[in-house]
């Protein structure tokens, strides 16, 4: 691997390697379970408890030669449209010293170092926290976090091994007091969401539960929190803004 030269930026994805099982791996896949459905889809077809019968009748009554191309061609179809949504949700880091900027799903986003306390991973997430404690960044990834830490540490960043407000977070229950007007009602709704699997509603409440000053974590499908300040109208937070 060559050296990075001084004061180029840094950046952690998931590389070419990635992006060849995408591509390559899915289709592949893909169109060898294609080939396998046509194989049994005859002895499918004759077990009565199996659902969409009438999928399996329909492609063992087809010529063999035409069944197979078929298959074969819809399953790599499906493989490269996995391979689609993969790559836009790849998330991509790019650190130098002045900021870090995420790219993922076609945006970009910026945090300038200036306004960061620290970074560190929890579990599969990337949290970046402002200087009032708050969450500037909380993002989902398989990146490795070993080179996650070798990036921002290269570049000065202030990476700790563990949330350093660890210590801080109560486990949610519907009625503790010491949480701001409306946060329970947030997180009651935010529970059923967990709950559901409705992981956009999840991360939408997450966000207005930020706008309260309330940081949560998970863990399992129990919930967390701690308070940060929050800046009144014409007041500036924590870090400058």
């Amino acid at each position: 691997m060559p050296a990075q030269r001084p004061g180029a930026a840094t950046v952690v994805g998931g590389g070419a390697g990635e992006l060849v099982v995408m591509w390559v791996g899915f289709p592949l896949l893909g169109a060898g379970a294609g080939w396998a459905l046509t194989e049994v889809s005859g002895w499918l077809a004759g077990l009565r408890w199996v659902p969409w019968q009438g999928l399996f009748e329909l492609v063992d009554g087809l010529p063999d030669g035409r069944a197979i191309a078929g298959a074969v061609a819809l399953g790599a179809l499906l493989g490269l449209f996995v391979a689609h949504l993969g790559t836009r949700e790849r998330l991509i880091v790019t650190v130098d010293r002045a900021g870090v900027r995420l790219h993922r799903d076609g945006t970009d986003r910026d945090v300038p170092r200036r306004s960061v306390s620290a970074v560190f991973t929890d579990r599969k997430d990337l949290v970046v926290l402002g200087a009032g404690g708050e969450e500037l960044v909380r993002e989902k990834s398989d990146l490795s976090r070993r080179r996650l830490r070798d990036a921002f540490d290269t570049h000065g960043w202030p990476w700790t091994e563990a949330d350093p407000h660890r210590d801080a977070y109560r486990r949610w229950v519907e009625g503790l007091p010491g949480l701001p007007a409306g946060a329970d009602a947030l997180l009651r709704a935010r529970q059923r969401a967990i709950e559901s699997d409705r992981r956009g509603d999840a991360l939408d409440l997450r966000a207005e539960l930020a706008r309260l000053g309330v940081v949560l974590r998970d863990e399992e499908k129990r919930q967390y929190w701690r308070l940060v300040p929050v800046a009144l109208p014409g007041e500036e937070t924590p870090d400058g803004r």
